[in-house]
């Protein structure tokens, strides 16, 4: 089965990293990139380049920055294929923006 991995992040976490923590970080990023489970992921430019929009009367309605005011914002993704709940779940407790009052939700995809 397919999930996605929505990785949220503090705006700037990587930056308050020593050199050798980010460097760390992203070899544990590569690392899950390589996993043969990986089936695809990015990372998302900064949340101020977001625009939200919505349709409202049959108008489209824009706004600069994310959906959401929210401390974490979603700052990349990474579909994984797993066996099950729990090997999805070992898989997000990879990612390094989990650790440090990051979160990652798993979430089953929808199969066509």
């Amino acid at each position: 089965m397919q999930y996605a991995l929505l990785i949220y992040a503090e705006p700037g976490y990587e930056e308050a990293l020593s050199d050798v923590e980010r460097e760390a970080a992203h070899a544990e990023y590569l690392a899950l990139a390589d996993d043969a489970r990986c089936i695809n992921g990015a990372r998302l430019q900064p949340v101020a380049t977001a625009t939200c929009v919505r349709v409202v009367g049959g108008r489209t309605l824009m706004t600069d920055g994310p959906f959401a005011d929210t401390k974490e914002v979603l700052g990349g993704f990474c579909l994984v294929e797993a066996a099950n709940l729990d090997e999805a779940i070992e898989l997000a407790a990879r990612i390094p923006a989990a650790r440090p009052g990051g979160a990652v939700e798993v979430r089953p995809v929808v199969q066509r």
